[in-house]
């Protein structure tokens, strides 16, 4: 286990950003009441803190992790030795990714206590309290695991592009990284960015489109292994294979 707590996310600020956070263009935004949307790269951002309140309950949770994990075990021939949770809360995904890898340690990172919870509840091997960013946490995991799987955790952090990166040190050569996010454009996208916050549930902060993502993981040297989803779904997956050279 690791430690000391982290604290909650930190909040949003209110003044608006004279930049995308993606690309870095000045002021090519189209604005709305809550997000921004870059008009050089399409990365959607929100503008408007957004309110604390209690957790929403997720029924559909349990059908899209096993879903994901589904989606892994078609890619694989035999069990991975190690796979990281990042964001994992009370690790719900492991413990239902775990039917479908009976041989694999999964070992949590979460900015809160919870992991700590479900270490003892045995959902995870390890727990990791801290953030995915903190080298301090992280550089003795580096080049550690077969599979790192980030979802709907992207959305909730300051910065996505270092969030990748630290994400892609962790996984061996060959290893898979495993994301999902909301689709911003999705029908009702904004609804998305519109959920409350709590302490161990930050609020969305980005939304970026698929292709941003798989663009920067090509660019990492990764192989991204999953096309495109038909339609305009309420998310997209993403799993990529990393190269044998360090991001």
């Amino acid at each position: 286990m690791s430690a000391p707590p982290a604290p909650s996310h930190p909040p949003l600020a209110t003044a608006p950003r004279p930049d995308c956070p993606w690309c870095g263009a000045a002021r090519p935004r189209a604005r709305t009441p809550v997000l921004d949307r870059c008009r050089a790269c399409a990365h959607v951002f929100r503008t408007v803190p957004a309110p604390a309140t209690g957790q929403v309950a997720d029924r559909d949770r349990p059908r899209r992790h096993r879903a994901t994990a589904r989606a892994v075990l078609r890619l694989l021939r035999d069990d991975p030795e190690s796979w990281l949770d990042v964001g994992t809360g009370d690790a719900r995904f492991p413990a239902a990714a775990k039917a479908f890898f009976p041989y694999t340690a999964f070992d949590g990172l979460d900015v809160t206590s919870r992991v700590v919870r479900a270490r003892a509840a045995e959902r995870v091997e390890e727990a990791h309290v801290g953030r995915l960013t903190d080298r301090t946490l992280t550089d003795p995991l580096r080049a550690r695991y077969d599979v790192v799987s980030l979802l709907h955790h992207l959305p909730r952090t300051p910065d996505p592009r270092a969030e990748l990166r630290a994400a892609l040190g962790l996984l061996r050569p060959g290893g898979l990284l495993v994301l999902e996010l909301p689709d911003p454009d999705a029908p009702f996208a904004a609804l998305t960015a519109l959920l409350p916050a709590s302490r161990e549930r930050p609020a969305p902060l980005h939304l970026p489109p698929r292709a941003n993502l798989a663009a920067a993981l090509e660019a990492a040297g990764c192989a991204v292994l999953t096309p495109p989803g038909r339609g305009r779904p309420a998310a997209y997956r993403i799993i990529a294979r990393r190269g044998g050279s360090a991001p």
